[in-house]
């Protein structure tokens, strides 16, 4: 298990969950992780992270919501926001000799940062900062253009490194009407022992989805009886065990109804492999989570992508 997350500048440095440290002497800190899946621990930090995923599938939970993501995608995460990129199960086997691949950049815009974009001619970057505090994925037509930029800063050093830093912000300043990751910021206030022990329960609940796990199962791994559990994670997450668990599922069955070899398996048996024991069951939960029918979502989903692919 790769149970620490090794930043580039100091690769001694421990990292527990939920903070990250700063290396005193670096403001625009870089890691590239080529990892058998990735850091499977809730987690936040003071930085402002960008993450390009080059290599690797599975679900990004932020706060309280949940994203499929997949290659070629790019994620900026605010400062503080608890999140995890989640690996899918495959990538946890014993067996798997799968990887993941993926640049991230860190940096504090109220570290030694600010004095720089406390500056007029920073406001639009500034305003920028204050507009997405709580994160988006970068939009595909994007995406070409920002992870060229994140290479060049990830082989610059010194003077170089930090002007294809503006380039970036000021590329960054550019974008409008994007989708916040979450608008919930109830895990901000979680502790490190409770981040540790909401992973553990997430891990759990992710790998086994396709499992019929019960309450009792989960609240086992809490070491908590049931009723306990149920404050405590409803209490921290705005989740019941249930919901969750629910839109875990309907998560990885949004990733199998578009994958590209979809035409092997019907909805129905889609259903059943992300854990529903009934077709009926799992079209009333998938309109409720996502406010759509399987079709509806389907029919939406590749009208949006030939929608792109044609601008």
């Amino acid at each position: 298990m790769f149970d620490k997350l090794i930043l580039t500048e100091k690769k001694n440095m421990k990292v527990l969950q939920f903070t990250i440290p700063v290396p005193g002497d670096k403001n625009i800190i870089i890691r590239n992780d080529l990892l058998p899946h990735f850091y499977h621990h809730l987690h936040r930090h003071e930085e402002v992270q960008l993450t390009w995923i080059q290599k690797g599938e599975g679900t990004l939970v932020v706060d309280n919501n949940m994203y499929t993501f997949g290659p070629n995608q790019i994620y900026f995460i605010g400062a503080n926001q608890a999140h995890v990129f989640k690996s899918n199960p495959i990538y946890f086997t014993a067996n798997s000799k799968l990887k993941v691949m993926a640049l991230s950049i860190h940096f504090n815009p109220k570290g030694k940062l600010s004095s720089l974009l406390n500056l007029e001619e920073m406001n639009a970057v500034t305003l920028f900062f204050q507009k997405n505090k709580n994160g988006f994925v970068i939009p595909n037509r994007f995406v070409p253009d920002i992870s060229n930029k994140m290479k060049l800063i990830s082989k610059s050093t010194g003077i170089d490194q930090l002007m294809f830093f503006i380039n970036l912000l000021k590329k960054f300043s550019t974008i409008t009407k994007v989708k916040a990751l979450s608008t919930s910021t109830i895990l901000n206030k979680v502790s490190e022992h409770d981040g540790i022990k909401l992973s553990n329960i997430y891990h759990f609940i992710m790998i086994n989805h396709a499992k019929q796990i019960t309450l009792e199962d989960v609240a086992k791994q809490a070491y908590m009886t049931p009723q306990a559990f149920c404050r405590y994670f409803k209490k921290r997450t705005l989740h019941t065990f249930v919901s969750f668990l629910n839109e875990v599922r309907i998560n990885e069955a949004c990733k199998k109804l578009t994958a590209s070899d979809v035409d092997n398996l019907s909805i129905s048996n889609i259903a059943y492999n992300c854990g529903f024991n009934t077709i009926t069951n799992f079209n009333r939960v998938f309109r409720t989570v996502v406010g759509k029918s399987p079709s509806e979502y389907l029919e939406n989903y590749f009208r949006s992508t030939y929608e792109e692919s044609e601008n």
